[in-house]
């Protein structure tokens, strides 16, 4: 019997959370379409991916640009996004992946 692969959570995801599913749950948590206290911890990948839809559908309505939020937005995003980095890099990545640097 196969059973479906769950998310194991932003908190405990690869990275400090630094991947392409977290970043979906941040846009979330931008969004308020998902509190910032959830982790989507044992998500199935339909799951991610209606968020990913109600994210990117709120991402269209500012033309994908931050630039474009209203400040009250933007300034959640600045902070939403600058925590992520700080968790991140506590938890070792340094972005260079993203960068194609050699390790």
């Amino acid at each position: 019997m196969q059973t479906d692969k769950r998310y194991v959570g932003i908190d405990k995801d690869i990275n400090g959370g630094m991947t392409t599913t977290g970043k979906i749950i941040r846009d979330a948590w931008i969004f308020g379409i998902l509190p910032e206290t959830e982790t989507c911890e044992g998500w199935l990948p339909q799951g991610i991916e209606t968020l990913w839809e109600k994210a990117n559908a709120e991402w269209e309505k500012y033309g994908f640009r931050v630039g474009a939020m209203p400040d009250d937005l933007r300034e959640k995003f600045l902070r939403v996004q600058a925590e992520a980095l700080e968790r991140a890099k506590a938890a070792g990545w340094s972005g260079e992946q993203e960068l194609g640097a050699d390790s």
